[in-house]
């Protein structure tokens, strides 16, 4: 049986791809009883205090189960770092709940990152066009609105493929054809950059493995610049160019 008694995160929203923090392990899975929501403003990465974007929340519902991804904590600085981006700057709340794993084998508590509609940054629902619209005008310090929603949508696509999320699924669909009708420059949008997803597997957990060699993604090193690429563990996969 695997050690899953370390301090997890879990990942939702652009952690999946961008974590941010060095971390032990990570592996996919979802938690129940939250569905994802575009219903969170955002002035400090994805727009600005003029244009604020918009970002993923968790809304409750106790029939719906969100899929993201669990990191294992490694050392001091993760939880400060988090504190910053997530709480001080994003306007999250955490909470506690249970990580189920893909395989079902395995499942512990994680530390959650909710926004509630009490926040200065709370936007709440509107029509999928309007958020749409919205996505694709917005811009800020981290990149283009864009950007965060056809990654995590991609993430998804890739690494966790039984994932049903009609909500981000259909932004996706409504966004790619605009940008399409417009003709729009999607490199540009999608920042001129890659990240590197490594994932542990069910087995790597059993025997107690680690992404000791994801230093790309721990932060440690710089990723390369001008490709839009995810690697996994579980089997490789790339994606060299991104079409809308």
């Amino acid at each position: 049986m695997a050690d899953t008694n370390g301090l997890w995160i879990f990942g939702y929203g652009s952690l999946c791809w961008n974590p941010g923090f060095e971390f032990n392990r990570s592996i996919t899975g979802h938690i129940k009883g939250f569905e994802r929501k575009f219903w969170q403003g955002n002035a400090t990465h994805r727009g600005t205090a003029e244009k604020p974007g918009r970002v993923v929340t968790l809304v409750e519902n106790k029939e719906e189960i969100t899929y993201g991804r669990a990191f294992e904590v490694k050392g001091s600085a993760a939880l400060p770092y988090l504190d910053n981006r997530e709480c001080k700057l994003g306007g999250y709340l955490t909470t506690i709940t249970t990580f189920y794993s893909r395989d079902k084998k395995f499942c512990f508590p994680v530390v959650v990152y909710i926004a509630t509609h009490d926040n200065e940054h709370w936007l709440g629902d509107a029509p999928l066009k309007d958020m749409a619209e919205q996505i694709l005008n917005s811009k800020g310090p981290s990149g283009h609105n864009v950007e965060y929603l056809l990654r995590l949508a991609d993430f998804m696509h890739r690494f966790i493929p039984e994932a049903f999320d009609d909500h981000l699924f259909t932004l996706e669909t409504i966004v790619r054809a605009k940008i399409k009708k417009q003709k729009l420059c999607l490199n540009t949008l999608m920042g001129n950059r890659e990240f590197t997803v490594e994932l542990e597997t069910a087995a790597d957990l059993e025997i107690g493995q680690s992404n000791s060699d994801d230093e790309d993604i721990n932060g440690n090193n710089e990723p390369p610049a001008h490709s839009f690429q995810y690697t996994s563990r579980i089997p490789v996969k790339t994606l060299r160019c991104l079409k809308p």
